[in-house]
């Protein structure tokens, strides 16, 4: 898989957050049901962009955090009943891929795990391009890599 190295500047996420893992049975479950509820939000004030954002961190062996959400402006409070997370600044390895959210997105972790890559587990995120044609998305995987 294709990748470039980019460095970030730190972004703030805000979503609903949920605790899994790659060894987890119920990891594909507890992670369409966080899609699912963001799917149902309207607005979030103070967001940044029209993006959506897929986030990784607190990772302690293969279990982690997972939030869905969006990248709000560093002033704007937290919505009742979600999660505030910090991707730190750094450098990313940036996969880009076109395809379905959910089939092109699974098969580009699998890989991803597979690589040699020098990852830090600070915090890894899909980045879903604005658009609607959940068939046929542009989307953004940042791995934090040394």
């Amino acid at each position: 898989m294709k990748y470039e190295i980019v460095m970030l500047k730190e972004k703030r996420v805000v979503g609903f957050c949920q605790r899994t893992g790659n060894d987890k049975e119920d990891m594909g479950n507890v992670i369409g049901g966080l899609w699912q509820k963001w799917s149902q939000v309207n607005d979030v004030q103070g967001r940044k962009n029209k993006k959506y954002i897929g986030l990784y961190t607190d990772y302690v062996g293969m279990e982690y955090d997972t939030t869905v959400g969006c990248e709000v402006e560093k002033s704007t409070l937290i919505p009742e009943g979600m999660t505030e997370k910090i991707i730190p600044a750094g450098k990313y390895a940036k996969f880009v891929l076109h395809g379905d959210v959910v089939k092109t997105v699974q098969q580009a972790w699998e890989d991803i795990w597979k690589m040699n890559l020098e990852r830090t587990f600070t915090g890894d995120f899909e980045e879903y391009q604005e658009g609607e044609d959940m068939e046929n998305m542009e989307i953004y995987i940042y791995v934090a890599i040394k």
